[in-house]
């Protein structure tokens, strides 16, 4: 993927390599809600609990009040994280950005005319 990133998506992969980092884990997202807010958020990983860094991040957006998305970034993530089907429900038009550990971007998933 050649594409590079607006400002706003290119928060959202710091935001996202913080969360990752902060936690240690391997994988760590970011959201952007239909106001503009940001939330971050890192694999969970317990023997009673376990969710993706997207799931993280979308949980803590609708758990302080977001009801529609914009995008999303995850890094070091997968096409499949089951975060996805969270974030679609809730807004279809969302997209996603895969990046690398690094932050560079490797796929795109939804919209393509942003």
């Amino acid at each position: 993927m050649t594409e590079t990133l607006a400002d706003e998506d290119r928060k959202l992969v710091v935001l996202a390599r913080g969360a990752l980092a902060r936690a240690e884990a391997r994988s760590g997202a970011a959201v952007r809600d239909g106001d503009g807010r940001t939330y971050a958020g890192a694999d969970v990983r317990t023997a009673t609990l376990t969710l993706s860094g997207l799931q993280v991040a979308v949980a803590s957006a609708i758990s302080s009040g977001a009801r529609t998305f914009e995008a999303a970034v995850i890094v070091n993530g997968d096409a499949d994280d089951p975060g996805l089907a969270t974030l679609h429900e809730m807004s279809p038009q969302a997209y996603v950005v895969l990046t690398d550990t690094a932050g560079r971007p490797q796929q795109r998933l939804g919209r393509a005319d942003v």
